[in-house]
């Protein structure tokens, strides 16, 4: 295949061995975690779980990456789609309320053609850095229940010093309008669990609480009544050396964002300090890393 499933449409060619476009990818699934997560938003994981389906690679390549293992080096085993549908299966009989599929985008006719083997009964999450293309996502609509995407940086040159992508904000601006196009003001099933919607999320990064105050603010103005996850779990990894990224946020930067996020009225949800720790980055590509 030659790839056009991100905004960067690189046209690059992937093979079922190896991959020559940016994500360096091959057109072979590649997947590090199969697992019961316990620790998204609420209704993404109830009391119970999301099956996450944590894939290698990104369409970014963001410097201060929890995941970079997987995310920067591409570590995981290779997966058929009746092999991921089994695993699909697997995570429903464990009980989960929903199934997430994380950084997924380059991996996603693999994905379609294991949802046509195994459709789960319980709701599908598309866990994303944001940065999509609204062609890639309108194969997405009427597939994917409930859309958790990130929305990063602001400016360009955040965009380029950060994650290698000055164009982050218009492709994921875009990526998220049609994302609530597609699945509406947000629905929950008598549990709490999000049925249909999109819960946007946004970390907040070390000296950058302008451009977290701005992205709110779009958030409000332009897809009113669409909840946030304001996270606050940052701390530096992956070796990251950009100045500024080399601590974690303070107390009076998180207070700052949160406050603005208040005062905009956007409903969401709040990360607890506790989530700043490597205590909460999971176990990639062992044997106990799938079910």
């Amino acid at each position: 295949m030659h790839c056009t499933l991100c905004p960067r449409q690189c046209g690059a060619e992937r093979t079922p061995d190896a991959g020559h476009g940016f994500c360096r990818l091959p057109e072979t699934m590649l997947i590090a975690r199969i697992q019961p997560h316990l620790w998204e938003e609420p209704p993404i994981s109830g009391v119970r779980g999301t099956g996450a389906i944590f894939f290698s690679g990104c369409t970014l390549r963001c410097a201060y990456c929890q995941n970079g293992d997987i995310s920067h080096r591409n570590g995981g085993r290779p997966f058929t789609p009746a092999q991921l549908a089994d695993s699909m299966r697997r995570l429903v009989d464990a009980g989960m309320h929903t199934i997430s599929f994380i950084t997924a985008t380059p991996h996603l006719n693999g994905i379609l053609d294991a949802l046509d083997l195994y459709r789960p009964p319980v709701p599908l999450v598309w866990n994303t850095s944001g940065y999509e293309t609204v062609e890639t996502l309108r194969r997405l609509d009427g597939v994917i229940d409930v859309y958790l995407p990130d929305l990063k940086h602001r400016s360009e040159a955040m965009g380029r010093l950060c994650a290698k992508a000055p164009d982050y904000f218009a492709a994921a601006s875009a990526a998220i309008t049609e994302m609530v196009r597609q699945t509406g003001l947000p629905q929950y099933a008598p549990d709490g669990i999000m049925t249909r919607g999109t819960l946007i999320r946004h970390l907040i990064l070390p000296g950058l609480t302008g451009e977290s105050m701005q992205l709110l603010t779009w958030v409000a103005e332009t897809l009113p009544g669409i909840p946030v996850s304001l996270m606050r779990q940052y701390i530096p990894m992956n070796g990251v050396d950009i100045r500024g990224l080399d601590r974690p946020i303070t107390e009076r930067e998180y207070r700052r964002v949160r406050d603005h996020m208040l005062a905009l009225g956007l409903p969401g949800y709040l990360q607890e300090p506790e989530s700043a720790s490597t205590d909460f980055v999971p176990v990639f590509c062992q044997p106990e890393s799938y079910i």
